[in-house]
């Protein structure tokens, strides 16, 4: 009786063949868009792709930066080579056109270290926003 439940089971089995996987397609963007967040606290710098979609990105936060020292122009620097490395190294990116939001130190360093990476800077956009009538005003002093 045993033997017979022992063929059994070795004839029911069938190998698992697993799926051959798919070759990652290694996508090449020569011209895209980087974006420059330089706030007082820190400086986010995100390469994007013609239509917005996000390549590679780093901020001074990110590289290791604490406290006040990421809102340096030196953590922006830094921050910036490394998202250009990426996207460099990973998508062939030559080209850019930079996109400019906010007042912090960041904002000239980042532009400066796209050029030191071979990476050709078109254009340079600010996109800071502008208060149209700003906020509502404390109310009127009685006296």
């Amino acid at each position: 009786m045993a033997d017979a439940t022992k063929d059994t089971a070795a004839v029911t089995e069938t190998p698992v063949v697993a799926k051959p996987k798919k070759k990652k397609v290694k996508r090449s963007v020569p011209h895209g868009q980087l974006h420059v967040l330089a706030t007082f606290n820190n400086t986010i710098i995100t390469f994007t792709d013609r239509s917005g979609g996000v390549l590679a990105c780093s901020s001074a936060g990110a590289c290791g930066f604490r406290g006040s020292k990421k809102s340096t122009a030196y953590a922006a620097q830094i921050a910036g080579d490394k998202a250009a490395q990426i996207a460099k190294q990973s998508f062939g990116m030559s080209r850019v056109d930079a996109f400019v939001k906010g007042i912090g130190l960041g904002r000239e360093a980042v532009v400066r270290t796209m050029q030191n990476n071979d990476i050709q800077v078109e254009s340079i956009t600010d996109v800071t926003g502008i208060p149209h009538g700003g906020c509502r005003p404390k109310k009127a002093r009685r006296v």
